[in-house]
């Protein structure tokens, strides 16, 4: 039983099934692949949310403690995929390190991440688009555009309540990016170039623009004084790290094109930390701006920059933010999706889940089954629960899943000190015995933990008080898991060599 469970994919074969790729990219242009992935949902969705209730004007101290996290993390995908340089993501990394059970439970973990990012980019997406048909004169009934369970913070305390609406617009988003994706889409670098240009500008002119609506008296207290747990002060800064954890997904995928970099001991760190660094300095001037503009207490919804150019008073700029916004919402759900069926890809590929999920369909050459499934989990869910919910899940599955990554390194590099590495982590490590723990993982480690930290006592205070609406979802979700690896995955995996 232990054998099989720790199987592990031989990296050798997976090396073999790969064609060599050309080693076109540079730093620079790993640093716009990171950019045009990072920049979405988080900064647009979740900002508002982690500065009314947990962090205040020092959502800007939240933004670099949760770009620290992302940037030690990103150099370990670095180097792991310049060591198993095979497309894939870090389930592939997990199945070669740590063998079966710990790529289940990391594909288990980036389900839940990919699942409900796409939850929480449709409800953005819904109040985006009622925000923008309201300037028009079209008012769109609120139980139409409302989940139908709401949140309300109250002294860092949350409480749940039906509201007897259904986020229908929501729904129809995800189902809408489900036809997409199942008839396929073509790669366009013109596209995704265009695309890019417009999400990054429109944080660009709301900052510019926005600045000369800001009142200073909005910013002060900086670090308002703690209310109890983890509202506000310190404890809040961390709280809000953990929520804006969402505004960097997409940094991994800057690793993914380590075969095909040109020194990538050189331009490996140049693309992630150069990439996380622009959007961190943007983001904080996207925060110091939404909370120099609207008292952050006002700025607990899905669009908070909608609210704040709303204040500034010009209709016609407003509109355009507002439009580019939808825009940016609309491409990262469609990237969002894509990488969330190609995971069911991957698992009913290995066995892990029925193979109906990897079934290509002959004519649109896509995994038809696993997109429409998972699009129409993922809509189900944008239906049902408010944004704090998916906020706060999608965090804990990528913080958990993350440090995953970072303990994979740690193993690759004791098991198999043969293999060669372009990139290795910088700042070397120490010695336990014979095992070698490099320092950078490590601290990988210790900060995804601490993201997933406040977000585990949140959800076990509010279980306390009766509020058990986030510890049933996690725990049936993660129960289901168990038992779907025990049932089926375990039994049906394929064999592997090593």
């Amino acid at each position: 039983m232990r054998a099989r469970l720790f199987a592990r994919k031989s990296i050798e074969s997976l090396q073999a099934e790969e064609h060599p790729l050309h080693k076109t990219l540079g730093g620079f242009q790993l640093m716009l692949l990171g950019i045009g992935c990072i920049v979405g949902a988080g900064v647009y969705v979740m900002t508002g949310t982690a500065a009314a209730h947990f962090a205040g004007p020092a959502v800007m101290l939240s933004f670099l403690l949760a770009a620290a996290a992302c940037g030690l993390t990103g150099l370990c995908y670095a180097e792991l995929a310049s060591t198993i340089p095979v497309s894939g993501s870090s389930y592939t990394y997990a199945y070669a390190t740590l063998g079966q059970v710990a790529a289940w439970a990391l594909s288990w973990l980036l389900m839940l991440e990919y699942g409900l990012a796409g939850s929480a980019l449709a409800v953005g997406f819904s109040s985006y688009l009622v925000s923008l048909l309201n300037d028009f004169g079209v008012h769109v009934p609120m139980w139409l555009s409302t989940p139908s369970v709401l949140s309300s913070v109250v002294a860092g305390r949350t409480r749940f309540f039906l509201s007897g609406g259904v986020n229908a617009i929501a729904v129809v988003a995800l189902l809408v990016s489900a036809v997409i994706l199942s008839l396929g889409v073509s790669k366009s670098t013109l596209a995704t170039a265009v695309l890019v240009f417009i999400k990054v500008s429109v944080l660009v002119a709301f900052v510019v623009v926005g600045c000369g609506a800001v009142n200073p008296a909005n910013w002060h207290p900086f670090i308002p004084a703690n209310e109890g747990g983890f509202a506000f002060g310190w404890p809040g800064i961390l709280r809000g790290a953990s929520i804006l954890f969402f505004a960097y997904l997409g940094f991994e995928t800057v690793s993914t094109a380590a075969s095909e970099t040109r020194n990538p001991q050189k331009n490996m760190p140049i693309g992630i930390l150069g990439a996380l660094v622009v959007c961190t300095g943007l983001y904080i001037s996207v925060a110091a701006v939404l909370t120099g503009i609207v008292p952050y207490k006002a700025l607990g919804v899905a669009d908070p920059i909608a609210v704040a150019v709303d204040r500034i008073g010009q209709p016609a700029f407003a509109l355009i933010i507002k439009i580019g916004a939808l825009t940016g919402l609309a491409s990262v759900l469609l990237v969002n999706g894509y990488g969330h069926s190609r995971i069911c890809y991957a698992m009913g590929r290995d066995g892990l889940i029925p193979p109906m999920f990897a079934k290509v369909h002959p004519g649109l050459k896509t995994p038809i089954w696993g997109t429409v499934t998972v699009s129409v989990i993922s809509a189900i869910i944008a239906a049902f629960l408010p944004i704090s919910v998916l906020g706060d899940m999608v965090s804990f599955g990528t913080a958990l899943a993350f440090s995953i990554v970072a303990f994979s390194l740690i193993w690759l590099r004791n098991h198999r000190p043969d293999l060669p590495r372009p990139f290795r982590v910088p700042f070397g490590g120490f010695w336990v015995g014979k095992t070698w723990i490099g320092y950078v993982p490590l601290l990988a480690i210790i900060l995804c933990l601490g993201m997933v930290v406040p977000v585990g006592m949140d959800i076990i205070a509010q279980a306390s008080r009766g509020d058990v609406l986030p510890a049933i979802f996690i725990g049936l979700y993660l129960l289901a898991g168990v038992l779907i690896y025990a049932v089926y995955g375990y039994h049906h995996a394929h064999q592997t060599d090593a």
